[in-house]
C-alpha cells in the first residue's frame, strides 16, 4: 500500500506560525548568507504554503533528496567547507527550507521549531550585538507562540497563546540572570567555532600599493575604542602603530616577518606614560596597535617585532580587551648596522627612474640628510600636490605617475614617494600603516578610532637620532593630522577629501548608539572571571572561588524555582465552592441519582421527576432557587429559600 503525500489543510492554521518563526531564527544570518540561500528559503516557504492551501500532494522523495544534494554541493562550493559558524549558518537554513517541502504532521513543525532555536543561538557564535539581547527575547517568544499555536485548538485565540508565551519567559528570565551572573567564568571557552575567513575586516593590510587602502579608508566601522586613565593626546600625536612596510619591489610594500626578533630592548622612552585601555573588533590578523610607541601591553601571546610592530601569535578573531602604556618622546638605538642599512635603502633599479633620480639630485642640492627631509616635506607643502581619496589610476612605475604626473593621492601614495624618494638618496626609511588620530565620545568618555582613519607614514633612520617618524601626508592636508578626519568633518575639508559629512543630530545619535555599544561590551560582554570576581567581592564573598560560586548558584536557582512554583500554584488554585454549590450537591446526594456527564440542573430535574420519589414542588423549587443564586443576580431570598429546601428533604 503506498503511502499517502496528500495533505488534507489540517495544518493551515499552525503552518504561517512556523513559516514566522523560522523567518525570525534565519534574519540576523541573511546578511552572511548567499542570496540562493534566501531565495531558496522564501521558495520553499511559499511553495509549502501553497500546497496546504490548495490540497496538494509534497513533492516525491526523490526529488527531496536530489534538492538536498545540491544545496549541500552549493554550500560546500560557496564555502569550500562545511564547518565554522558561516557553513554550519548556511546548511541550518537550507535545511530547514527543504524540511518545509516533507512537513506533513504536527510532529514534523516541532523539528522545524527545533531547527528555529539552533539558528537563534548559532547567530549568537558570530557576534553578541547591542540588539542581539532583544532579539533573543523576541525569537524565542515567537518561538514559543509557534509551539502553542501548533499544539492549540484551531478555535483558540491568538492572544492566549501570546500571554502564555510571555509569562515562560518573564518565569525563565530570573533563572537566565542568575546562571549568567554566577555562573563559574573561565578565561578561555571550553570550545570554539572556526569564524567565516573569507573577508578582512580591519582597514590596514600587510601589503600596500597606491589605491589599496582607499576601499576600506570610507567606512565608518570601529576599528577600537580607546579610554584613558589621563590626559587625552592631542590629534596630531595620535598615531596608533600597527604594520610595518619594509620590501618594496617598485610597486607594492609588504612587511618581513615580524616573529623574527623580539626588539622591546632597542627602545628607550622620556617623558610622562599615557596609559589607556583598548576595546579592539575582530580583524582576523595579528596585529595589536597601540599608541606610537608603546612600552607595555597586557594582551596575551602579544610580543614587539623587529621593527617595532606589535604582533599576536594567534589572529585575533573576537573582540578582545586590553592595557597599555605608551610614550610620545621616544628614541630607537642609534646604531644601524651595514646590511641593515643596506636593506631599509634598496629601491629595485628598474623601478620609477625619475623619482629616483630627483631623490639623488634633492639631496645632492640639500647638503644634508634633514635639510633633504624638509626640501621633500616643502615640496609637498609648496607645489601642486593634492589630498583625495578618489585618486587616479597608476601605471606599472606609479610612483613616478604620482610624482610627476597626477599629484593626487591620499596618505599611501605621499608615503610611498616619500620613502623612495629617501632610499634614492641613501637615507634608510619604511613605511607604517596603522591610523591617525580619532574622535571622542563626549557621552561615553571614550575615543573612537575607525576604519577610515586608518593611515600610513613614514620612518626615516639618521645617524646619532634613530628612527624619526615623518608624516608627508602633515604637509599636503595639515587639517587631516591636526584635527584629524572628525575634525573636518563639519566645515567641508573632509567632504573635499572624498568623506561624508552627516547632519549634526545623525552624528549625536550615532556618539549615543556608540556610548551605548561600549557599555553593553564592557558590561555585558566583557563579563569574564575579573569581573565576576569582582561583583562576588562587591557582594560580601571572600576569596570568591568557583565552589563558592556554584553553591550561590544552587541556592540561587533552587529560590527562583521555588518561588516560581508558589505563584504557578497560587495561579492555578481552583477557586472554593460557594455555598449554591455546597447545597445543590448535598441535594444531589439526598435524591441518590448521579448527573450524567453534560447534563444541566434542569434536565437533571426533569429525570428526577420520572425515577425520583421527591415532590416535583420541591425538587423544581431547588432547581430554580440553585440556578437563580448560582447564575442570576446577588439574591439572599433565593439562597436562603435553596437552604429550607434542601434541608426539609
Amino acid at each position: 500500500m503506498s503511502k499517502a503525500r496528500g495533505t488534507d489543510g489540517s495544518l493551515l492554521a499552525s503552518l504561517p506560525w512556523t513559516l514566522l518563526a523560522l523567518a525570525v531564527s534565519i534574519g540576523p544570518h541573511v546578511p552572511y548568507l548567499p542570496w540562493w540561500i534566501t531565495s531558496a528559503f522564501l521558495v520553499c516557504g511559499v511553495w509549502r504554503y501553497s500546497i496546504e492551501t490548495r490540497r496538494r500532494p509534497i513533492p516525491p522523495t526523490w526529488v527531496r533528496a536530489l534538492l538536498a544534494l545540491l544545496c549541500f554541493l552549493g554550500v560546500l562550493a560557496t564555502y569550500s567547507t562545511i564547518s565554522g559558524v558561516g557553513p554550519g549558518s548556511a546548511l541550518l537554513a537550507i535545511m530547514a527550507a527543504l524540511k518545509l517541502l516533507e512537513t506533513r504532521k504536527r510532529r514534523d513543525q516541532f523539528v522545524l521549531l527545533f531547527i528555529s532555536i539552533f539558528l537563534v543561538m548559532s547567530s549568537l557564535l558570530r557576534e553578541q550585538y547591542l540588539w542581539s539581547l532583544p532579539y533573543l527575547l523576541v525569537s524565542v517568544f515567537m518561538i514559543m507562540t509557534a509551539w502553542l499555536r501548533i499544539s492549540s485548538p484551531v478555535a483558540e485565540r491568538a492572544r492566549r497563546s501570546f500571554g502564555t508565551s510571555g509569562r515562560l519567559v518573564l518565569y525563565a528570565a530570573p533563572l537566565a540572570i542568575a546562571m549568567w551572573v554566577f555562573f563559574p567564568r573561565i578565561a578561555t571557552p571550553f570550545w570554539s567555532v572556526p569564524m567565516d575567513t573569507g573577508t578582512a575586516q580591519s582597514g590596514i593590510s600587510d601589503t600596500m600599493s597606491p589605491g589599496d587602502i582607499s576601499s576600506l579608508s570610507m567606512s565608518d566601522a570601529v576599528a577600537f575604542r580607546a579610554t584613558f586613565k589621563g590626559d587625552i593626546p592631542e590629534p596630531r600625536d595620535r598615531y596608533w602603530r600597527g604594520i610595518v612596510l619594509t620590501n618594496f619591489n617598485g610597486r607594492t610594500w609588504t612587511s618581513s616577518d615580524p616573529y623574527a626578533v623580539r626588539a622591546l630592548e632597542q627602545v628607550s622612552y622620556t617623558a610622562n606614560p599615557l596609559e589607556y585601555t583598548i576595546t579592539i573588533e575582530p580583524t582576523r590578523q595579528i596585529w595589536v596597535f597601540a599608541l606610537d610607541m608603546p612600552e607595555s601591553w597586557t594582551l596575551s601571546r602579544t610580543f614587539m617585532g623587529p621593527q617595532q610592530q606589535l604582533a599576536r601569535s594567534i589572529p585575533i578573531d573576537q573582540r578582545m580587551v586590553y592595557e597599555a602604556v605608551s610614550y610620545l618622546d621616544y628614541r630607537t638605538d642609534v646604531d644601524l648596522s651595514d646590511m641593515a642599512r643596506d636593506f631599509y635603502t634598496l629601491v629595485p633599479e628598474a623601478s620609477n627612474p625619475e623619482t629616483q633620480a630627483l631623490g639623488r639630485r634633492m639631496r645632492e642640492e640639500a647638503g644634508s640628510d634633514t635639510a633633504f627631509i624638509d626640501a621633500v616635506m616643502r615640496m609637498f607643502h609648496e607645489q601642486a600636490f593634492y589630498y583625495t581619496l578618489q585618486p587616479p589610476a597608476l601605471g606599472s612605475n606609479s610612483v613616478d605617475r604620482f610624482l610627476f604626473d597626477t599629484r593626487q593621492g591620499f596618505c599611501e601614495h605621499y608615503a610611498s614617494a616619500f620613502a623612495v624618494l629617501m632610499r634614492s638618496a641613501g637615507i634608510p626609511s619604511r613605511i607604517v600603516l596603522g591610523y591617525q588620530g580619532g574622535e571622542l565620545n563626549p557621552m561615553g568618555g571614550h575615543m573612537i578610532v575607525r576604519q577610515s582613519d586608518a593611515h600610513a607614514w613614514n620612518e626615516v633612520w639618521l645617524d646619532g637620532v634613530g628612527w624619526r617618524r615623518v608624516d608627508p601626508t602633515s604637509a599636503v592636508a595639515p587639517e587631516r593630522i591636526e584635527v584629524g578626519r572628525s575634525g573636518s568633518m563639519f566645515d567641508g575639508v573632509a567632504e573635499s577629501w572624498g568623506f561624508s559629512s552627516p547632519s549634526m543630530w545623525v552624528y549625536e545619535l550615532q556618539m549615543y548608539m556608540d556610548a551605548l555599544n561600549a557599555k553593553w561590551n564592557e558590561w555585558i560582554l566583557g563579563y569574564g572571571p575579573e569581573n565576576q570576581d569582582r561583583f562576588m567581592e562587591w557582594l560580601g564573598m571572600d576569596d570568591p572561588d568557583w565552589r563558592k560560586k556554584m553553591l550561590t548558584l544552587v541556592g540561587l536557582v533552587v529560590g527562583i524555582i521555588l518561588v516560581i512554583s508558589l505563584l504557578l500554584a497560587l495561579r492555578y488554585t481552583p477557586p472554593k465552592r460557594d455555598r449554591a454549590a455546597i447545597l445543590y450537591k448535598k441535594f444531589v446526594k439526598k435524591s441518590g441519582i448521579e448527573p450524567e456527564t453534560g447534563e444541566t440542573p434542569a434536565m437533571f430535574a426533569e429525570r428526577l421527576a420520572d425515577v425520583s420519589t421527591l415532590p416535583a414542588e420541591m425538587v423544581t423549587l431547588i432547581t430554580d432557587s440553585y440556578l437563580e443564586a448560582r447564575y442570576g443576580a446577588p439574591a439572599p431570598k433565593s439562597l436562603d429559600r435553596l437552604e429550607k429546601a434542601v434541608a426539609g428533604i
